[in-house]
């Protein structure tokens, strides 16, 4: 598989590989980049399994978080890299948490955007209203229909869910664009279809720093949760809740984002 990958900053910076959730791809990351990079950090930013036109395997178990993961220790092998510090938003949270719980020799540090730890997901299910705010979860399961969905009209319905939640019209235009790639929404919904696989592969403890910040306005991921994942982390850990900022954070909160990660990156370097 070929992944295209963002490489950027000072080559003997930090390195902090940014990851990207759903719809998105890596420019999710254009506004926070050269702020990292002007802090002397290297950013390396994939279009992840399923977003690459390069890696779009065929199949649900393509997709699992071990696969996922091992993608991104690939990427470290292909650069060089011993270890990096792991940011990511949304379903690139995820996968930086299970970075963080079975492989910490390869990461120095994680920062979470928008998603608390998988366990403490799981767990605000069944105790709060976070069932409801991720009911699309359960949509993503039957075949063909998201897809039909999302993509009426020229992509329409997928737009206006970006729309609601503030995205600039241009950013959610590029989105759109590419999940109407062929191939391209599929893969990136097999994230989701491959989530009874992962549930038999739990992401235990996280021994490594761990930042994570969450925003009282997403719309997908509630508190619950949020405050829940403390306990899944034996090792430093911070939480930060951005006021007023709704699930896009890496987009709408950029210089936030720039000023914490390089915060953590720095204290724990």
């Amino acid at each position: 598989m070929v992944f295209d990958v963002l490489d950027g900053g000072p080559t003997d910076g930090e390195p902090v590989v940014l990851l990207h959730g759903f719809p998105q791809d890596s420019t999710a990351w254009a506004a926070v980049a050269p702020g990292l990079h002007a802090a002397g950090l290297r950013t390396l930013a994939p279009d992840q399994r399923g977003y690459s036109p390069g890696a779009r395997p065929v199949g649900r178990p393509a997709y699992r978080m071990r696969e996922l993961t091992a993608d991104v220790l690939a990427l470290l092998d292909q650069a060089g890299l011993g270890s990096a510090h792991v940011v990511g938003h949304d379903w690139g949270g995820l996968v930086a948490w299970a970075l963080g719980a079975w492989h910490p020799e390869r990461v120095r540090t994680v920062t979470a955007l928008s998603v608390p730890h998988p366990a403490a997901a799981a767990r605000a299910m069944v105790t709060s209203d976070q069932a409801l705010r991720s009911y699309y979860v359960g949509l993503f399961q039957v075949p063909f229909l998201p897809e039909r969905l999302l993509l009426a009209a020229g992509g329409m319905p997928l737009r206006r869910v970006m729309l609601r939640g503030g995205l600039p019209p241009e950013q959610c235009d590029h989105y759109v664009a590419r999940m109407r790639e062929p191939g391209a929404l599929s893969a990136a919904i097999a994230w989701y279809r491959a989530l009874p696989w992962d549930a038999r592969d739990p992401v235990g403890t996280v021994r490594v720093p761990t930042l994570h910040l969450w925003s009282t306005r997403d719309a997908f991921l509630g508190r619950a949760a949020t405050e829940q994942t403390r306990g899944f982390v034996d090792a430093p850990y911070r939480l930060e809740v951005l006021e007023g900022v709704t699930h896009w954070i890496p987009e709408l909160a950029p210089e936030r984002t720039v000023d914490l990660v390089t915060e953590h990156v720095r204290a724990h370097g």
